[in-house]
């Protein structure tokens, strides 16, 4: 990254700027604009969110916003109320109240004397989300939009549910807040008061995955903040952006195609990571990007945005699968509308002799799996803790599932867009789930996942209103793969492998189910691309302003470790991740996190699940020293699901508070 030290406006900080809520809750904002601003205004640039702008979010923060400041902007990182520095208490995510306050600090934004009057939004993950949920609220001065690794679909495709499956991140995500919303605020900043504003957020903290585990089917809780509920109500310019590592990038070809207003969209090889500090390489000059979609729409300057493709994408090619890649090779290529008419829907039948042209005989497939299927699928979204999450060689999740090859390709095939199985299938159990891989396989028979979807059997029809399976009878059923962009070398194969489970990533079902698969009803269908070279898109070298200035006190160090126990056949996903102790020199403030989690499960039986996670979470400065511990397990039998969490703080050595949590929720077709 080229780091760039002089820009067009000299920029001023503002540490800490509190904005006032109609309620009398105060939000904490740290500020970078022009010097001159109030005597010439400027747009101003929001990002609004839970994770501390001080130190949470200081390293990014530092890479972009003053860039932007120099660029003529006004940019604040305003921490949500329950959070940072800022007054208040957190529920949930996404709630009407956050949503208020977003859309109130915009109202309050473009009356400063500094600001012009007009106002853009942009964030990664949560920021993404609610930049999207705030933007169909319409708030007048809200003029465009930045979205990075978000959704427009709260339950179909979050951290919750896929498929209407239960993903385990649905409580490792719930973990990951409880560790990172309990850190105190900062005196420094708050003063005296921040024991007492502490203490009320523990009082008050949720335990967020027994509040999601209420809500297993698709109903009003999660079509609030889902922006494809009426993707009409967003007149904001969007750029949303995604990454082929990401959890998120099947959003950027759905607001493409379901926006009115305007609208283009990016996806690289990336993982839950901004663009301009993205692994894997190749990085591109996002913030330059994000200059000319803010000059075009907050400054009225023809910046060419609007000619620009809907879609730039990387094409990826093939390499050997990994935990962790420094760069993915591959080409940046153009599609000049979404959804495009360039791509071809070619269609492979699942037969006895594996994927071909044309269809096989009418034969059965059973589909039976060990309940530790998925051990080489990586984590669910790459890039939120440290590395080694990218899916490995697929080989021997292969060899526990059914699966169908092509014949070695004899030219290179080029995809983009959805891959979608249509499938008529019998159960013999009420309740089953369904996963399914796209994998391609180098002669050397090393198999490498390109895409995945799953598919609770009982939401066939709704995820509304899912219904049981009658044992025995067929159903048919459409299951659309992950988005992907990926090209396959002439010689190698293409596979399809289909499983009953997929640990650690989703939660099993109550009973062991088979699956018989009707050969003769059974198709694949790939969006392939035509290779165009005049197409070749070429972006700009990152840049970014001064690295944050920090000293490190305790290294990072992460590990992901499969380990089997060959007297119990307990298999266990044990993840770790150090994120190490740094102190941040320009104010002082020592912060440093751990985390464990582990899966534990045995092939024979899928009540054998269990998840457990450990956070510990540190905020020191000279002798002022605080640390907040939490734990939590999930389990469950045929009928519930069973939580417990507890949460301790400590300030020095002396605990403080402690609050625990036991709860017993229903499975509803989970």
């Amino acid at each position: 990254m080229k780091i760039v030290t002089q820009f067009p406006r000299a920029v001023r900080e503002i540490e800490t700027l509190e904005i006032p809520m109609a309620d009398g809750c105060r939000l904490a904002a740290r500020v970078w604009m022009p010097e001159d601003a109030e005597s010439d205004p400027v747009p101003a640039l929001l990002e609004f969110l839970p994770y501390r702008r001080r130190d949470g979010t200081v390293v990014r923060d530092e890479l972009t916003h003053p860039y932007l400041a120099g660029h003529g902007y006004a940019c604040l990182r305003v921490d949500m109320r329950g959070n940072g520095d800022s007054d208040g208490l957190m529920e949930d995510e996404y709630t009407p109240q956050e949503l208020a306050d977003a859309k109130a600090v915009i109202e309050w934004l473009a009356q400063q004397p500094w600001c012009s009057g007009k106002v853009g939004m942009m964030g990664i993950s949560w920021g993404g989300f609610n930049a999207l949920q705030v933007a169909a609220l319409k708030p007048a001065p809200l003029k465009a939009i930045i979205t990075l690794c978000s959704t427009d679909d709260r339950y179909a495709d979050d951290v919750h549910y896929i498929g209407g499956c239960l993903l385990n991140d649905n409580f490792g995500w719930s973990a990951q807040m409880l560790g990172y919303s309990s850190r105190p605020p900062d005196p420094a900043v708050v003063g005296e008061r921040w024991r007492e504003m502490w203490l009320e957020r523990l009082e008050a903290m949720p335990l967020l995955a027994a509040n999601w585990l209420q809500h297993q089917r698709r109903d009003a809780y999660w079509q609030h903040g889902s922006v494809c509920e009426d993707f009409g109500a967003i007149d904001a310019a969007v750029l949303a952006v995604g990454g082929w590592a990401d959890a998120y990038s099947n959003a950027v070809p759905r607001l493409l195609a379901g926006l009115k207003a305007p609208r283009k969209g990016i996806i690289g090889p990336w993982v839950h990571r901004y663009p301009h500090i993205a692994w894997p390489e190749p990085a591109i000059g996002f913030l330059q990007e994000m200059l000319r979609w803010w000059d075009r729409w907050l400054k009225g300057v023809d910046t060419g945005v609007e000619g620009d493709p809907d879609l730039r994408v990387f094409i990826q090619d093939m390499q050997m699968p990994a935990a962790d890649h420094a760069r993915v090779p591959g080409r940046w290529v153009a599609e000049a509308t979404w959804p495009s008419p360039s791509i071809e829907r070619h269609s492979l039948f699942l037969t006895a002799d594996g994927l071909r042209p044309e269809p096989g005989r009418r034969e059965k497939a059973l589909i039976a799996s060990p309940q530790h299927v998925g051990l080489s699928g990586g984590g669910f979204c790459p890039g939120i803790r440290a590395g080694l999450e990218l899916p490995t060689d697929q080989r021997e999740d292969d060899g526990l599932s059914v699966v169908f090859d092509t014949p070695p390709l004899d030219h290179r095939l080029e995809l983009l867009g959805a891959p979608v199985l249509d499938l008529e299938l019998t159960s013999d159990k009420p309740q089953a789930l369904l996963a399914a891989r796209l994998c391609a396989v180098a002669p050397d028979g090393t198999s490498a996942r390109l895409s995945f979807g799953l598919l609770n059997l009982t939401h066939r029809d709704s995820h509304a209103e899912p219904t049981a399976l009658e044992p025995g009878k067929a159903y048919r059923v459409r299951l659309q793969l992950n988005d992907l962009g990926q090209a396959v070398p002439e010689g190698h194969r293409l596979r399809i492998a289909l499983s009953t489970s997929y640990w650690p990533l989703v939660w099993p079902s109550p009973e062991t189910a088979s699956l018989t698969l009707d050969l003769k009803e059974a198709r694949l269908t790939l969006p392939v691309r035509p290779q165009r070279e005049e197409d070749a898109v070429i972006f700009p070298e990152p840049e970014g302003a001064e690295p944050v200035r920090a000293e490190e006190l305790r290294p990072p160090e992460n590990l992901r470790l499969v380990e089997r126990d060959l007297a119990s056949d307990e298999v266990t996903v044990t993840v770790e991740d150090d994120g190490g102790l740094k102190r941040l020199l320009d104010h002082g403030l020592e912060t440093g996190s751990w985390m464990r989690q582990s899966h534990v499960i045995r092939p024979d039986d899928p009540l054998s699940a269990q998840v457990e996670a450990a956070w510990t979470m540190e905020t020191a400065r000279g002798d002022w020293r605080t640390r907040a511990e939490s734990s939590g397990l999930m389990w469950a039998d045929e009928t519930h699901f069973h939580l417990e969490a507890r949460l301790v703080a400590f300030e020095g050595e002396e605990q403080i508070f402690e609050k625990s949590w036991r709860e017993r929720i229903p499975r509803d077709f989970v």
